[in-house]
């Protein structure tokens, strides 16, 4: 299932400044309070390219996830979820455009989440707002997220199985001496008599 979130914001400041703000958000100071999801930022790649005149970044950023269910908390194996993700950001100088796409690189195999974000000059004041467009899709892997499930009881079950089949050799076996030791007496008690 995919759920598409859409949201549209304006800044009632010029393009320049608010993309400047948008670079400048997770070198702040007061970044970890204000954002303190995020936990790390790198730059990863950053390329100017002289005929366009449009910077290319990739960056990885790493976020403290919003709270899972207790069953998903035990299959990844941990209380605090963190994940990983991919940021590519297209800027555009001349155009006046930002580009920014963002994609979870971990825990692909519950969920895939991209955010798609851009920054124009506001059609009705281009020159004093910036219209920022957001757009959101969640695609939970339901089938992949069950896999995962069954894949961790099989795992348990098997692990049962062969502690019990343990426990049932030597039960069987401790049987076997008892019959042992019975015939043996038995046998000794025929000849005795």
């Amino acid at each position: 299932m995919v759920r598409a979130y859409k949201h549209e914001h304006i800044y009632r400041h010029p393009w320049d400044r608010v993309t400047t703000a948008s670079w400048r958000k997770f070198t702040d100071p007061d970044t970890p309070a204000v954002l303190s999801h995020v936990l790390d930022v790198h730059t990863l790649s950053r390329r100017l390219d002289a005929a366009s005149g449009c910077l290319h970044t990739v960056r990885s950023i790493t976020v403290r996830s919003p709270s899972l269910p207790f069953f998903l908390r035990r299959i990844i194996g941990g209380e605090a979820v963190v994940c990983h993700c991919i940021e590519t950001s297209v800027v555009d100088p001349r155009a006046r455009s930002m580009e920014i796409v963002a994609v979870n690189a971990s825990l692909r195999g519950l969920i895939e989440v991209e955010e798609r974000s851009s920054y124009q000059p506001h059609p009705e004041n281009p020159e004093g707002w910036t219209l920022l467009r957001q757009d959101t899709s969640i695609r939970c892997k339901p089938f992949k997220a069950l896999a995962a499930v069954a894949e961790k009881v099989e795992q348990r079950c098997v692990e049962r199985f062969q502690q019990n089949s343990v426990k049932g050799r030597e039960f069987v076996e401790r049987i076997c001496k008892y019959l042992e030791a019975e015939s043996s007496a038995a046998a000794a008690g025929a000849t005795a008599s």
